[in-house]
């Protein structure tokens, strides 16, 4: 609803700032505080782009040049205000700013809220709420702007009781920038008190980069106006003078989590290039991690001067869950997006980037492999993409790899590649492996019959990946790796030696009865040296795509070259006996194909033709039910 007198505009928030305001609101109370970290995190964001737009226009910092952030508080009127000289909003981008969430995901991630107050909280702390924090301790909120640049009269007042409505209106207003005033609620009156106000700022905004000023009065009396943190780039400080506790702070600060991050590294790098970076692992998935077009990156600073938030150009896409900043010494303070791609520096940065965030990693499940397993459930799958992308560094994420096997039981536990080498007998050549859709199917799967008889450990490979990631890999530590379920399977102690062609000659006529009934459905039917219990199984040739990844593709819209499996059948099951002795044509006939149907089953395939399959068993079923005729 919009309802307009003169310039004064009543707006309803969009839909999904309303249920965000909502849940919010219950889901943070218990961290009601972070309101304040919040608001000015966003008044530093607006000094920093003030600064970056002054460089090409200076006249915008002309009448203000000394960039800051007040916080005033009123313990009479109950109120507390962020205010900075930065850059501003104009009336459209004040709406755009604080009535919607112009956000790709926001649907899926409100989809993800369960009701659950904590789990609710994180999740909320990953999508960041910014500005809305406010609503926590306040029952009225009053924005107050001008764009730098514009007239005094294009200063905007945005209010609201964040029920649903808010009004936007034209006021005139002499000074550029934002002010944020928060009414508080009965009961908040703690946060409109002098030394509550500046224990908070020195606990959650020391970091800040630009002179943070507590001003305001108690018990009646005016105090005086005081700088309360360092106002120094935390990332420009000596690591041997910050605690963790500031690291901590300084992370939630650029990247709008509540929680603490996993790790981090804090280095200067001196000589050819000169440039500082501070690295975050987070300790939770972002809810747009899968969105592969999110905005992602760094927050890149030149000679401490803010350029750009989300600067891609500095880690490879699947290190995009990492936060941090870069700050380059080298690189011009007018640099573009279009300019990074071009400078030939930047090649040298990504590449020791990129090196010191699978160092970080590598450090952390060599020495916390409890949260290295907490860093794997959230972002092991995005890491697998790396194998794919980036094969300068594949040794060193191969070792990072994580995977559950057959000696595994699906509680959370995972082995390494090392781990997996080191379990394996001297005589084992190849690492195995296993694709499945889920751990279920794979741990049931009949190719790992022989495989488990001789307690050969085979990785059981679920994510959607792990086709590419195989490919990509290959081998690991001289071992190649092997597709349990592919044609030519080879063992340890000899089994190898033996040639399909010579196990399949002592079985002739039963392969090539088989192979005629099913026709163009197999390729080829052999005896099998991978089962034990199982009658038959399915495999690919050396050169077909995996069923998954065909199926995948499939799903995808993508048009797949016909092709069709092999059938191995084990000469010694008593279901395959029976066949071998079947006189009847049509009942041969009919138990091959149900051999084939199940073992295509087992595998995880659709049947091309699940009606004919339920014939032939409604058939067989009739006659072993049937009483036997007299004689």
């Amino acid at each position: 609803m919009t309802t307009t007198t003169g310039d004064r505009e009543t707006l309803g928030f969009q839909t999904e700032v309303r249920q965000l305001l909502k849940l919010m609101i219950h889901s943070l109370y218990s961290n009601k505080e972070i309101f304040l970290r919040e608001l000015i995190s966003n008044a530093s964001d607006a000094a920093d782009k003030l600064r970056f737009e002054a460089l090409s226009a200076p006249d915008l910092l002309a009448d203000d040049p000394e960039l800051g952030i007040r916080v005033e508080y009123d313990p009479d009127a109950v109120t507390v205000a962020v205010i900075d000289n930065g850059i501003g909003m104009s009336r459209v981008e004040l709406i755009e700013n604080i009535g919607t969430i112009a956000r790709s995901g926001t649907a899926e991630f409100l989809g993800a809220l369960t009701g659950d107050q904590q789990k609710d909280a994180s999740l909320i702390g990953q999508f960041g709420v910014g500005f809305y924090s406010a609503f926590i301790v306040a029952d009225k909120v009053v924005v107050e702007t001008r764009r730098a640049g514009e007239a005094p009269d294009a200063g905007v007042r945005w209010s609201s009781d964040g029920q649903g409505e808010y009004t936007v209106e034209g006021v005139e207003r002499s000074e550029r920038g934002t002010r944020v005033t928060l009414h508080l609620k009965p009961g908040e009156k703690e946060f409109a008190e002098g030394p509550r106000l500046d224990a908070l700022i020195r606990k959650y905004s020391d970091h800040i980069g630009f002179p943070v000023t507590l001003v305001g009065g108690d018990g009646g009396g005016e105090a005086e106006p005081k700088v309360v943190n360092s106002a120094t780039a935390l990332w420009t400080r000596s690591r041997s003078e910050l605690s963790d506790d500031e690291y901590r702070e300084f992370y939630k600060h650029i990247s709008h989590d509540f929680a603490d991050p996993l790790c981090w590294s804090h280095n200067r790098v001196e000589g050819k290039r000169e440039y500082t970076s501070l690295l975050y692992i987070p300790k939770t998935a972002p809810f747009d991690l899968w969105n592969r077009e999110a905005p992602r990156g760094l927050k890149l600073y030149v000679q401490r001067v803010f350029i750009m938030d989300d600067a891609e150009q500095f880690l490879p896409l699947y290190l995009r869950f990492v936060k941090g900043v870069v700050d380059s010494s080298d690189l011009p303070l007018n640099v573009s997006r279009e300019l990074l791609q071009q400078n030939k520096d930047l090649s040298a940065m990504r590449g020791a980037l990129t090196k010191r965030v699978l160092d970080m990693l590598d450090r952390l499940a060599k020495n916390e492999a409890a949260d290295f397993a907490a860093f794997w459930k959230e972002f092991g799958q995005v890491l697998k993409e790396g194998l794919v992308e980036d094969p300068a560094n594949r040794d060193k994420l191969a070792k990072l790899l994580r995977f559950e096997t057959t000696r595994t039981d699906g509680d959370g536990e995972l082995r390494s590649l090392d781990d997996y080498l080191a379990g394996a007998d001297d005589s084992q050549d190849k690492v195995y492996y296993l694709l499945a859709e889920n751990r279920a199917t794979a741990a049931a799967s009949p190719h790992l019959e022989k495989l488990a008889e001789k307690e050969i450990e085979v990785l059981l490979l679920t994510d959607r990946i792990d086709p590419w990631l195989v490919d990509a890999l290959a081998e690991y530590q001289g071992k190649q790796l092997a597709d349990a379920a592919r044609e030519g399977l080879s063992l340890p102690d000899g089994d190898g030696e033996i040639t399909q062609a010579a196990t399949n000659e002592a079985h002739k006529p039963l392969l090539k009865k088989i192979k005629q009934v099913l026709k163009d459905r197999v390729e080829a039917v052999n005896v099998s040296r991978r089962l034990v219990d199982s009658p038959a199984c399915v495999v690919s040739g050396q050169d077909e795509l995996s069923p998954q990844l065909k199926r995948m593709l499939e799903a995808g819209g993508q048009a797949m070259p016909e092709s069709r499996p092999v059938l191995e059948i084990n000469v010694e099951h008593r279901l395959v006996s029976r066949l071998a002795g079947e006189t009847d044509d049509a009942r041969f006939g009919a138990l091959s194909e149900i051999l084939l149907d199940h073992a295509l089953l087992a595998e995880g395939s659709q049947l091309a033709d699940p009606a004919a399959y339920v014939r032939r068993m409604n058939r067989l079923l009739l006659e072993l039910a049937s009483p036997a005729e007299p004689g």
